[in-house]
């Protein structure tokens, strides 16, 4: 079957490796600019790059990607910001679950797949500064295509200013492609990233969304890349008014706990988590998302 979306793919791929060189380039100058305050003393911090490789069963070339680590900083104690690029053929557990969620039976007859996105995850040094989590992609299948993406805020000490300010700037990229999609997809990160075990949210939301296809690619896509583009207006100012905050031990501890809550979302129901995994994409990317420390009670 001949993919008729050759060029939409590799313009989606491309965008996501330019909103990846944007954040990074964001985060060091955080680093840089950290000037007073606590840790400003030390080493700015630097992304140290990877590349990445999924695995296929054969042998064949199956894509892979980049991936960004940056550890220790002024700023930042550990944050990762992935993109990938995979293609080839989904496993059986993978068709069932395609096509059970996608409602997509063709799958068992083409299992191929192609994916391309870019994953952030934020562990900061200060407390008072929220961790954070984001996400765009594009899925597709010679069955169909769509995109998803999202991104939450994680403070484990919460400020109502610190958390409005986020949602506003969800609300204002959102509201460019029609009133209904802040709402909606507010509702939709609320229920994702809750956690049952617990009986409670990972954080305090934001926006989620997947499976989204109006069947207008191109008004898909500048969604998808707005969502990518309200990230660095509703976390970095955030970043500076929290980082010179001073902290102690009750507050560090409040910050591994909370993170401990964080490990056991992303390892327990994730989707991105299980979908690296079972693709065979490689584990240290998949897992980037995992804090360097973290506490339970």
């Amino acid at each position: 079957m001949k993919d008729t979306m050759r060029g939409e793919k590799q313009r989606a791929a491309g965008w996501f490796y330019e909103l990846r060189d944007t954040i990074v380039a964001e985060f060091e100058r955080l680093e840089d600019s950290h000037q007073s305050g606590p840790l400003s003393d030390t080493d700015a911090g630097r992304f140290e790059v990877t590349e990445t490789q999924r695995a296929s069963s054969d042998g064949s070339d199956a894509g892979g990607g980049l991936m960004s680590v940056m550890r220790g900083g002024r700023v930042f104690e550990k944050v990762g910001v992935n993109v990938s690029t995979v293609y080839g053929t989904l496993g059986a557990r993978a068709q069932e679950a395609m096509a059970a969620r996608k409602g997509l039976p063709g799958m068992k007859e083409d299992p191929r797949f192609w994916a391309s996105g870019i994953s952030l995850v934020a562990h900061m040094q200060n407390p008072h500064v929220p961790a954070v989590h984001m996400n765009t992609r594009m899925f597709w299948t010679p069955h169909g295509w769509w995109f998803g993406g999202g991104s939450d805020l994680n403070p484990a000490i919460e400020y109502d200013a610190d958390t409005e300010h986020f949602h506003h700037q969800q609300k204002v990229h959102l509201d460019r492609h029609g009133q209904l999609y802040y709402p909606k997809f507010k509702a939709w990160a609320d229920e994702y990233f809750y956690i049952p075990h617990r009986h409670r949210a990972r954080g305090v939301g934001g926006i989620f969304m997947d499976d989204h296809c109006t069947g207008d690619w191109e008004e898909d896509f500048s969604l998808t890349q707005d969502i990518g583009r309200a990230f660095l207006p509703a976390f970095v100012p955030l970043v500076e008014k929290r980082r010179v905050q001073d902290w102690n031990e009750t507050d560090k501890e409040a910050q591994l706990v909370h993170r401990g809550l964080y490990a056991e979302y992303n390892l327990v129901y994730d989707r991105g988590t299980k979908f690296g995994l079972e693709t065979g994409h490689d584990a240290n990317a998949v897992l980037m998302s995992l804090p360097p420390l973290a506490k339970w009670i």
